[in-house]
């Protein structure tokens, strides 16, 4: 696999990294034998980036990650991220990005990841009662001591991008991004490249609806976080499948699926993204690999922008009431 660096200043890394979180929380009922199988296979892979946090469990992420990735971390680019603040019994209730919280997080992934570094800490969600530069100035301080290579951001907006990187160089920032999600490219992409930071999309397969194969929101179970996702839901799940009719009609001449096609078309908007499909399967693994092999010409690009123009999505990102994000990205 292709290398791709993390920003200016960060490590190179496979072209395309691999999203932990399903494999743990969010969607459906963990499979730990399958996960563990994924990870080993995406290592035979050439995959050498991997993301997780300590909410995707919480905690059993990383524990998981630890397992497999602890003893074979040599060559591997591990981020982890932080900033919930959890009540008692382990639930995410609201944001923590108070200083001394990054501090105590990163010891306690460090132990989970079995690892004496993380190679990319990020802040997971800004907490609007802690100036962004303050726990950016906690988090520098695990670069001093040597705990934490490099720092991360995540879903900012770019005046936070700017200010937290001035207080510190910031490495990478990771947001949503895909065909059906464009809301950073107004402001935050211009700016991160006008810094020299890399960009990391989560979720380029629109939460697996980019695949074709996920079913509508209602039929999901009820402990699969997208059952309650509003661009699955209803008319507007019909009114998206649009985007994957469009997506399988440039794969049908390239013998390639709409979930391929929608990761080749992310890694075709620039070098600086570094994709982080994420999957608990060794089949779609595979899939997702094979993706970064296929090259969409400029006519594929067109026809792809002409079904599929920004802002066009059906639907919001999130459910109402759910964390702050920035008003850029909240369509």
């Amino acid at each position: 696999m292709q290398k791709r660096k993390l920003g200016r200043n960060g490590p190179a890394v496979s072209e395309l990294g691999l999203g932990c979180m399903g494999m743990s929380w969010a969607y459906g009922t963990p499979d730990d034998a399958e996960s563990v199988a994924t990870l080993e296979r995406a290592l035979d892979l050439g995959v050498d980036f991997f993301d997780t946090a300590e909410v995707y469990g919480p905690f059993e992420n990383e524990k998981l990650l630890g397992r497999v990735l602890g003893a074979r971390r040599q060559g591997l680019t591990i981020a982890t991220k932080f900033g919930f603040r959890f009540e008692e019994g382990g639930m995410p209730r609201g944001m923590n990005g108070r200083p001394e919280n990054a501090k105590a997080v990163a010891e306690a992934s460090l132990k989970r990841l079995g690892i004496d570094v993380i190679d990319l800490f990020y802040l997971h969600r800004v907490d609007p009662a802690v100036p962004v530069e303050d726990t950016v100035g906690g988090m520098a301080e695990l670069v001093k001591e040597g705990k934490v290579r490099h720092l991360g951001l995540s879903e900012c907006t770019a005046d936070e991008v700017r200010r937290g990187h001035a207080t510190h160089p910031i490495a990478v920032l990771q947001s949503e991004y895909s065909i059906w999600e464009r809301g950073v490219e107004a402001e935050i992409l211009p700016t991160l490249r006008e810094l020299g930071i890399g960009f990391v999309p989560f979720s380029p397969l629109g939460r697996g609806f980019l695949t074709g194969t996920l079913a509508r929101a209602e039929e999901l179970p009820k402990n699969d976080y997208r059952h309650m996702q509003p661009r699955m839901q209803g008319d507007n799940y019909d009114a998206n499948m649009r985007v994957v009719d469009a997506l399988r009609a440039v794969g049908e001449a390239k013998g390639a699926n709409p979930a391929q096609i929608a990761l080749a078309w992310v890694l075709a908007q620039g070098d600086d993204l570094i994709p982080i499909p994420g999957t608990k399967r060794r089949k779609y693994l595979e899939e997702n690999v094979a993706a970064a092999g296929i090259v969409l010409t400029g006519d594929d690009l067109t026809a792809l922008e002409r079904a599929v123009p920004k802002g066009s999505t059906a639907g919001a990102r999130y459910p109402a009431n759910t964390f702050a994000r920035p008003a850029s990205e909240k369509n």
